[in-house]
Order: C-alpha cells, then sequence, then structure tokens
C-alpha cells in the first residue's frame, strides 16, 4: 500500500543493527530512514539488466508528491532511453 503524509512523519528509525530501514511506497519508490535520523527519498529500478538506484531527495525538502513526480519524469527519461 503507497505511503501516506502521516506514515512519513510518524516514521521513525527502530533497527537495532543500524543498517538503513526502508518504508515501501510504489513503483519501486521507498522511503529509507538512516539511525542518524535522515531520511531519503529513493527509486529502484533496473537499467541493462543491474539493478540501480535514484535519489530523488531529503525529506521534509522533497515531499511525498514531489518525490512520487521525481519518480514519474524518472521513468519517463528511462523510457525514452531504451
Amino acid at each position: 500500500m503507497p505511503l501516506t503524509d502521516v506514515e512519513i512523519k510518524k516514521a521513525k528509525y527502530s533497527r537495532e543493527d543500524g543498517k538503513p530501514e526502508r518504508l515501501t511506497d510504489a513503483g519501486g519508490m521507498y522511503l529509507e530512514l538512516s539511525a542518524s535520523g535522515g531520511k531519503w527519498w529513493r527509486w529502484k529500478y533496473r537499467f541493462a539488466g543491474k539493478e540501480k538506484r535514484l535519489s530523488l531527495g531529503r525529506y521534509p525538502d522533497v515531499s511525498l508528491k514531489a518525490a512520487r513526480e521525481k519518480r514519474d519524469e524518472a521513468k519517463r527519461l528511462l523510457a525514452s532511453q531504451c
């Protein structure tokens, strides 16, 4: 199920091993939570058979809506290159 603004605002890092935590949205996009408290938008995709990751910005500087728009634009660019 896609993320909501309320879920994102309430999201807190909860892992004990120090590794990044992911909250998935849709279309390969997720919010990565770090142990230091940072929240970054990422988009995971495949290009030329390899898994890639694109940073879409830091939350709250980049809102959920803006991150989705950036993801969609990146998808269009990727599709035009294939």
